[in-house]
């Protein structure tokens, strides 16, 4: 367990490392960052959680296992590249989807975001299990 300044810090900062880890997720394809690093941040993030609260607190604040986020993960992933397979398209080839009216469209969602989510979270769910079980056998 941590101390009280561990504690207060750390609430102050797992909000803020977690915004910028999903601000990493959304930013990587045209830039730095992506799936894998923005996991890698939000892993820091609840490594200093599990740090100062304990591993158990860590996974109530989870509320799901980190096993099934790398499953969610990888199936994110999968099917991202399938989607293309789905189109008579080379697996893994982006595709790209855009809603609203007229020639403009005010949504466009393409599969490498689909995939950079995945990665995502097969990341964070690995650096999870692994964080966790280094924790609780401390």
């Amino acid at each position: 367990m941590g101390t009280l300044i561990l504690k207060a810090a750390t609430r102050l900062l797992v909000g803020l490392i977690l915004v910028f880890s999903v601000y990493l997720l959304f930013r990587g394809h045209q830039s730095p960052g992506g799936g894998f690093a923005g996991a890698l941040v939000a892993g820091t993030a609840f490594a200093l959680f599990a740090i100062s609260e304990g591993a158990a607190a860590c996974r109530r604040a989870l509320r799901i296992d980190p096993r099934l986020l790398t499953a969610a993960g990888l199936l994110t992933a999968l099917a991202a590249g399938i989607t293309a397979v789905v189109a008579n398209k080379p697996f893994l080839t982006g595709l790209w989807w855009g809603w609203g009216h007229g020639a403009e469209a005010h949504v466009i969602i393409g599969t490498p975001v689909i995939f950079d989510i995945g990665v995502y979270l097969t990341v964070l769910g690995t650096i999870l299990t692994l964080v966790l079980a280094l924790e609780e056998e401390a």
